[in-house]
């Protein structure tokens, strides 16, 4: 009886044992269900996160890239006065632009100009992106034309002012023993011109046509445009290449040659029924705050005072 009880108190154990083991198996298995969850949930929602942060670089970019092209704009160096008349000046005059001064304000006490002085075509773009003037000098009756055509003239006031010839000049020293226009095309030599865009460059170009048509020939021309080794965009920096012997000869107007210091150059002519007649041009300036007085200069320009001014300097008279 004893045995038995002993047997059954082993069965019962057992049983109570397994269904303990049971319940714990049951339990590990609930939690591992349970850390699972939370750690997809995490993983998730970073990755939505980033990918919606994405643009934000992207459009600060784009702002700062937009914001710098605006800022390259640059402003107007002149401002208007009642006393003081800008005038904007073709380089070639610059020689004859103190004496100018001078006579002016002689003329018309209390009022002064202040000479903006450039290549035309720099000039025409200036007034173009809203530089201030008072007064346009031009060397070249195209630009004129065209500032007419975009109305910043006042058209009634732009009447021609002057004239001017091209001439060939060489170092004093002669060091491309230059003699004749013909020369120009010999091997070896250097020459300074205009750009074709600048004034004085338009009047190189056609004698440069008319003397290969006249006289020597086609090749000629091109020989002449091979020895081209520098092309400025002021009249005055083709004399400044000649005068410092960087080239051997260059072709100016007149009237740089005429003012020009003693023993600087030396000169071939061109024969008139080739060369090239440049007329200059002065007018108001629609946007000026100084219509009377800017009048009064061109009147003053135009006079015999202005003209004897500008004929001392080597400029001729409008025929």
């Amino acid at each position: 009886m004893h045995k038995r009880w002993n047997d059954m108190s082993s069965v019962f154990i057992s049983i109570i044992c397994l269904l303990i083991f049971a319940v714990l198996v049951a339990g590990c298995t609930t939690s591992q269900s349970t850390t699972i969850l939370p750690a997809t949930t995490v993983t998730i929602q970073p990755a939505t996160t980033t990918v919606v942060s994405t643009p934000a670089p992207t459009t600060t970019v784009i702002s700062t890239t937009t914001a710098v092209a605006v800022a390259a704009t640059p402003a107007p160096t002149y401002t208007p006065s009642e006393k003081t008349l800008v005038v904007f000046t073709a380089a070639s005059l610059k020689s004859a632009s103190g004496k100018l001064g001078t006579a002016f304000s002689a003329m018309y006490p209390g009022h002064t100009a202040v000479f903006n002085l450039d290549g035309t075509q720099n000039l025409k773009t200036q007034v173009e992106n809203g530089a201030y003037a008072d007064v346009f000098i031009s060397a070249s009756n195209s630009y004129t034309n065209t500032l007419k055509s975009e109305g910043h003239f006042i058209n009634s006031s732009v009447k021609p002012l002057t004239t001017n010839y091209v001439i060939v000049i060489l170092p004093a020293s002669n060091p491309g023993n230059i003699k004749t226009l013909a020369d120009l095309a010999k091997p070896g030599v250097k020459i300074a011109i205009g750009d074709k865009t600048v004034p004085v460059g338009t009047a190189t170009y056609a004698v440069f046509a008319n003397l290969a048509k006249s006289t020597y020939s086609q090749d000629w021309n091109k020989s002449v445009f091979s020895n081209v080794v520098t092309y400025e965009t002021t009249e005055p920096g083709v004399a400044t290449k000649v005068a410092l012997g960087e080239v051997d000869a260059g072709l100016v107007y007149e009237s740089t040659y005429t003012t020009a210091p003693k023993n600087t150059y030396s000169a071939i002519t061109i024969p008139k029924a080739d060369n090239y007649l440049q007329t200059y041009t002065i007018g108001v300036m629609q946007q000026t705050r100084n219509t009377g007085v800017a009048q009064e200069f061109e009147d003053f320009m135009l006079s015999s005072v202005g003209q004897q001014v500008l004929k001392e300097y080597g400029f001729r008279p409008v025929s």
